[in-house]
């Protein structure tokens, strides 16, 4: 067999024909007619951003009517106009995305603050809209306390010093009657003096020690004071003696409050315990035990928590009457607490100590704080509130402020001027009370004076 001839190189087809060739037969196999290569790729981008502008701006995609309104007016450059949708000429303009891409918002008008609720979720502090976190709430409390603007109150100015005592005025109560007032001191001495005019009408002996609290009864013609001697005396103003002795404290009795509807008197002291009388019968209702230091002051008043207690272990405790347990205890003071003040109207009490952010306010019953009053930064031995709802609080350095104590906001600082021929050491506050009408006060301090301040009309 003759052998066969193999082709030359130039007899081969060019591989670029071959690949055409080829093309060609898989179009005409898997393809038809008239139609072009297309690989699909542009849809998928077209529906990828479709999908993104629908996820990350779902809440701002369509103006808000409040805008359209705004753009629709005869001032102002004009937009360019788009097409009309169910919520109005304007309602539905679309902000991202283009009138060809798919959308998946069905309302033509969504509430113009959508994106600002979301971020509240998510725990952004952005501007109105509905808090979600404890972030965002705390936030908007701390803004809107800001925002208050306090109620306007006259400055106050001082009037009158009066002297008598020959110790540090350490204890002030006023008349129910709102005809005179009555102070003690660390000469031993109870002494009362008229409101008008600020003689001394009556003095009371019969401590041996420093007087440190003092109570007059609404109901009763009863002055209740209590001393450094264990000592707790109930004086008839009518006869102007002692009818009747209270024992069972084993050292200085500091404070002492009288219950404005029960015939039930509260005393504390530097036994660490608060106790609850009979007023009548002198017997010993409760001992009220739990605070670990000196009980510098008690309060009581009708609603829940009847009695209040603030102690030198820095904490502030709420007792039940009726049961005689302790109900809450308030650990927010960092140093101890010398001074209580109950609100005259409001369901509501402030508490003192030394340091920073040293008063603070409290909502009743269940003892919620509410806020700090800032600005007063000295050791707080006395707190008083009236029913304009101004708050006073003076200082062992002299210091006065008046605060309005609905917003905690201080509208008034004043300094406590010492008596010529004391030291300026003696300049210190011990005790306050604001009369019946809430125009004047009285303070008491370590110059042995009593100094009245008056609200200038």
């Amino acid at each position: 067999m003759p052998p066969t001839s193999e082709p030359g190189p130039s007899t081969l087809t060019p591989l670029a024909e071959l690949v055409k060739k080829s093309a060609k037969r898989t179009r005409a196999v898997y393809g038809y007619e008239g139609d072009g290569i297309d690989d699909g790729l542009a849809q998928a981008n077209k529906m990828k951003l479709a999908a993104k502008l629908a996820v990350e701006y779902r809440d701002v995609q369509v103006l808000p009517p409040i805008l359209a309104g705004q753009q629709a007016g005869p001032t102002g450059p004009k937009r360019p106009t788009a097409q009309p949708t169910a919520g109005g000429a304007g309602a539905g303009v679309k902000l991202i995305g283009g009138p060809g891409e798919p959308s998946t918002s069905t309302s033509a008008a969504p509430e113009p603050r959508e994106l600002v609720k979301f971020r509240h979720q998510q725990g952004f502090a952005a501007g109105g809209g509905q808090a979600g976190s404890k972030l965002s709430q705390a936030l908007m409390r701390k803004k809107e306390a800001r925002e208050i603007k306090p109620v306007y109150h006259p400055q106050w100015k001082l009037t009158r010093v009066i002297s008598g005592h020959m110790g540090w005025v350490r204890a002030m109560t006023v008349d129910p009657g709102n005809q005179w007032f009555a102070t003690g001191a660390g000469d031993r001495v109870v002494k009362i003096w008229d409101l008008a005019s600020g003689e001394l009408k009556l003095s009371l002996t019969g401590h041996i020690s420093t007087i440190r609290g003092l109570a007059v009864s609404e109901r009763h013609p009863y002055l209740f004071s209590c001393a450094e001697d264990k000592m707790v005396k109930c004086w008839d103003l009518e006869t102007n003696k002692v009818i009747r002795h209270y024992h069972g404290h084993f050292s200085g009795v500091y404070s002492l409050a009288v219950h404005p509807t029960l015939d039930v008197l509260c005393t504390a002291g530097r036994d660490a315990s608060v106790r609850v009388w009979d007023m009548r019968t002198r017997a010993n209702i409760f001992t009220l035990t739990g605070h670990t230091s000196t009980v510098a002051d008690v309060k009581m008043q009708a609603a829940d928590p009847q009695i209040i207690s603030g102690s030198m272990d820095s904490t502030v405790r709420l007792w039940d009457l009726a049961a005689g347990k302790c109900m809450t205890t308030l650990t927010h003071h960092k140093k101890s607490v010398r001074a209580l003040a109950i609100h005259p109207t409001e369901y509501s009490f402030a508490s003192a100590s030394a340091g920073g952010n040293n008063i603070k306010k409290w909502k009743c019953p269940e003892g919620t704080f509410v806020n700090n009053f800032v600005g007063h930064e000295a050791i707080i031995n006395t707190l008083s509130v009236s029913d304009e709802g101004v708050m006073f609080s003076g200082a062992d350095n002299g210091s006065l402020t008046m605060w309005d104590y609905a917003t905690g906001l201080p509208f008034q600082h004043l300094k406590d001027v010492p008596q010529p021929g004391s030291l300026d050491a003696e300049a210190g506050v011990f005790c306050s009370a604001f009369d019946k009408t809430g125009t004047r006060l009285i303070t008491g301090g370590a110059d042995k004076t009593i100094k009245v301040y008056s609200e200038q009309a």
